[in-house]
């Protein structure tokens, strides 16, 4: 039976990648030791390499899977969707509709992009290096395809779709940089600044917020 229908062996290699990253999150990644992933998942050290190559495997694989996730979500609220200027305020909505464990899932992907400039001598490593670059370049490409449709439809006016997209895109990934989980700024007064930046970039006005009932 493979890895990848072997219930149980897939269900250790989640815990694997959920102990990273709270670990790579919350300590960083070049703090974070491998025996301690191993021991919070209640696992031998050795039994890692069941699962993953090295520490840094694991890192590539948890970026990768985060870079599809977001450019799955993204496909599924803009594609064939012609209100460009609803279509973005969604996109921007699930943007910051992330858990404390996404968040940190985050944190990682910005932190450790530079890795990914690096290729590898292991296969298994270069292989998801790879998969993670081509994953980051797709995320962007389809940003700035959204944004051409939007300025050619008249819905958003855009100068420069890939600058802008380049723009959006940083402005989003800055914020987990900084950004902790139960830190001193809540996530819901970060995610009214930030929508709103972006939102002024393309000269769209924020919507009100409605008061608490």
């Amino acid at each position: 039976m493979t890895a990848d229908r072997d219930p149980e062996r897939g269900s250790k290699r989640a815990a694997i990648i959920d102990a990273a990253i709270d670990r790579f999150g919350s300590d960083g990644y070049e703090h974070t030791k491998w025996a301690d992933v191993a021991a919070d998942v209640g696992v031998g050290p050795t039994a890692l390499y069941h699962y993953f190559e090295s520490k840094q495997h694991c890192l590539f694989v948890i970026m990768d899977q985060a870079l599809v996730e977001l450019g799955s979500r993204f496909e599924d609220l803009t594609h064939g969707n012609p209100d460009h200027v609803g279509a973005l305020r969604a996109v921007l909505a699930d943007c910051f509709d992330v858990s404390d464990h996404e968040a940190l899932r985050n944190r990682v992907l910005v932190a450790e992009q530079g890795l990914l400039a690096h290729p590898c001598a292991s296969p298994r490593e270069e292989e998801a290096r790879q998969l993670a670059r081509l994953h980051t370049r797709e995320i962007e490409r389809a940003w700035t395809l959204f944004l051409v449709a939007a300025d050619e439809s008249q819905a958003i006016e855009v100068e420069n779709p890939r600058l802008t997209a380049r723009a959006i895109l940083g402005i989003y990934n800055s914020i987990w940089v900084w950004f902790r989980p139960h830190g001193r700024m809540d996530l819901d007064r970060i995610t009214a600044f930030f929508t709103a930046s972006i939102l002024a970039i393309l000269e769209l006005e924020p919507e009100p917020f409605e008061e608490a009932a």
